[in-house]
């Protein structure tokens, strides 16, 4: 096996072995386990080192072993040498695929005429070329009959398809990736993990304005059905992300928070709709009814997530000014 393959097709061969194997047992994320493990690229620059090493001590031995051996067997060396060096099979298949007559045959194909002393020679095309050629003539049948006669779909029509079923794969995904939620996708959310979070967000930043038990303060209360800006998920959504009313409502908190963190606080707020708050403040904008408001309440009472527990923890308020708290 050594004497068919040489050291400069071996040794790469057998390095890129070992580097395939170590990237598929080593778990590397998106990037080369090399590039993010330095003691992986460390191992595979000690094994290079080591195959080009082998290499050098096996040839250094040869080359001992060669000074011994007497002229006969030395000649006998080197055409065996040359003869497993020039590929054999690699040079029969490629004279196959040429079609050309070795040199000693080339008077079977030399035509009657020449030039000045040069004659010419009735060479057949190769076979590459002639099989390349059918090929050709079988796909263009193919492609005529496919999209001329059966009427297939052009290359524009094919790029609208797929072009409409990415649309399509995007919007799926989208459903299902919360981290690329906007205010036209927004849902309510009511897994448990997710409104934990909310009542975090609303606890670090809207207490102030809010109270714990989202009763009002300077901000509007969050417990009746009385809004001002909207009091469905898609309008909670904008209010937090863009922003209360100019001049005297709250900051624009998009800045701040990711939009799955604001589609989580937003959740969060709804299931403070029909609550009792310690000191109520007073209704403020219109009378709204969210549906989806108490199907998130039936699904905190069931997770222990409700806004009465915000009200039993007891929160300390955090030191804040009016214009960065949020409000409706």
């Amino acid at each position: 096996m050594r004497n068919l393959v040489p050291s400069w097709i071996r040794v790469p061969l057998l390095f890129f072995i070992v580097a395939g194997t170590v990237e598929f047992f080593v778990d590397s994320g998106n990037q080369p386990a090399f590039i993010k493990y330095p003691a992986v690229l460390m191992f595979l620059l000690l094994v290079l080192f080591i195959l080009i090493s082998i290499e050098g001590i096996v040839g250094s031995l040869e080359n001992v072993m060669f000074q011994k051996l007497d002229p006969e067997a030395k000649a006998r060396f080197i055409a065996d040498k040359e003869k497993a060096s020039q590929f054999p099979w690699l040079k029969k298949t490629y004279l196959k695929l040429l079609g050309s007559k070795p040199l000693e045959k080339e008077d079977e194909i030399i035509l009657d005429h020449s030039y000045d002393g040069i004659k010419e020679l009735d060479n057949d095309l190769p076979p590459w070329w002639k099989y390349a050629f059918y090929i050709s003539i079988v796909f263009a049948v193919i492609y005529l009959l496919r999209y001329e006669v059966f009427s297939g779909p052009s290359q524009i029509e094919e790029f609208d398809t797929e072009l409409a079923e990415a649309k399509v794969a995007i919007e799926a995904y989208k459903k299902t990736a919360k981290g690329l939620v906007d205010v036209n996708t927004v849902t309510v959310l009511t897994e448990t993990a997710d409104l934990a979070a909310g009542k975090t967000i609303f606890e670090t930043n809207c207490v102030a304005c809010h109270m714990a038990d989202g009763g009002g303060g300077i901000g509007p209360n969050l417990t009746d059905n009385h809004w001002i800006l909207g009091g469905d998920i898609k309008s909670i959504f904008h209010t937090v992300s863009e922003g209360g009313r100019a001049g005297k409502g709250m900051i624009a908190w998009k800045a701040q928070l990711k939009p799955l963190e604001i589609a989580q606080v937003a959740s969060y707020v709804l299931t403070f709709q029909g609550t009792t708050p310690a000191n109520p403040k007073a209704p403020e904008g219109d009378i709204i009814v969210d549906h989806t408001a108490e199907a998130v309440e039936a699904v905190t009472d069931t997770t222990e997530t409700t806004a009465s527990e915000v009200k039993a923890d007891s929160i300390a308020l955090p030191d804040a000014t009016p214009a960065d708290m949020p409000t409706e």
